[in-house]
């Protein structure tokens, strides 16, 4: 990979920021809309511009080859699992704190990897970052201004929201010889069939009478945080690799915080502050863990 340059450091805050911005965004929309129609039209708006460069690409869109059921398995777990629980977790919580719990995904991961992955085993560097980061989420949850016993659920559902981006991660692996594009588009198509009949039955959002903002913020999610979001991904990859790439992780909850604060004046404890900064400590580790297994 070559030495990346003053864009590639660019385009990595961009993709920081575009994803930081959807949990505050997400949480204007729950203002008219619902979870379930939330997450459906996240998945069919970012939908667009994945299939879009791939027709510009030529690329083939296997959603229906024989591999369906991992497409269909991956675009439940790592798609409409999370994004639905993560919009109805946001309308009981702050979003900074979303931001800040859906960034322990590097720490879930390496857990889970280390129980369903050959090459991905605890190291001692890797098991100190998932103590720190471990301490952090705890000391979150000790925070009784932003998590009390009225959302104390809805924070462990965003929780576990971020441990199904993971899960999905690890499903992908089976199918992890296809392109990236072919494989997102695929498992957008998926969720979107899926999220179909639930969203008419339990919502029906035809039956919406919107916000403006949150209008505007759900088209957002959707086209930017989701679609746009995996290009930009998907560039970074191939230009820089996946630990240049993986840097964003320390990023996001950065700007979620601040980004929450800015538009939806949300409240920042010195226990926010203090988790905040140790589950980047331990992603730290985490990844300097995984850079010493490579080297």
């Amino acid at each position: 990979m070559k030495h990346p340059t003053l864009t590639d450091y660019t385009l990595l805050v961009i993709l920081a920021l575009i994803w930081a911005s959807a949990f505050f965004n997400i949480k204007i929309s729950t203002y008219s809309f619902g979870p379930v129609t939330i997450a459906f039209l996240r998945v069919l708006l970012g939908s667009i511009p994945v299939l879009l460069l791939c027709y510009y690409k030529k690329i083939k869109i296997e959603a229906f080859s024989k591999d369906w059921p991992w497409f269909a398995s991956i675009g439940f777990i790592n798609l409409v699992v999370p994004f639905f629980l993560i919009a109805y977790g946001v309308k009981s919580v702050q979003s900074n704190l979303a931001a800040i719990l859906m960034s322990t995904t590097p720490l879930s991961s390496t857990i889970l990897g280390h129980f369903f992955t050959k090459n991905e085993k605890f190291n001692l560097i890797k098991t100190i970052g998932v103590l720190i980061g471990f301490f952090g989420i705890v000391y979150l949850f000790s925070d009784n201004i932003v998590i009390n016993e009225n959302n104390f659920i809805s924070a462990l559902l965003i929780l576990f929201g971020s441990t199904c981006y993971v899960i999905g991660g690890v499903l992908t692996l089976k199918i992890s010889k296809k392109r990236n594009e072919n494989v997102t588009g695929s498992i957008l198509i998926w969720a979107t069939i899926i999220l179909l009949p639930i969203v008419s039955f339990l919502e029906q959002p035809w039956n919406y009478t919107p916000r403006l903002d949150s209008t505007i913020s759900v088209i957002y999610l959707g086209v930017v945080s989701t679609g746009i979001a995996w290009l930009l991904r998907f560039r970074i990859l191939k230009q820089n690799g996946l630990i240049f790439q993986s840097q964003v992780a320390y990023l996001i909850p950065i700007f979620g915080v601040i980004l929450s604060y800015i538009f939806l004046k949300e409240v920042i404890t010195t226990k926010v502050l203090i988790s905040l900064l140790a589950i980047i400590i331990g992603i730290y580790f985490v990844k300097k863990g995984d850079q010493k297994k490579l080297i």
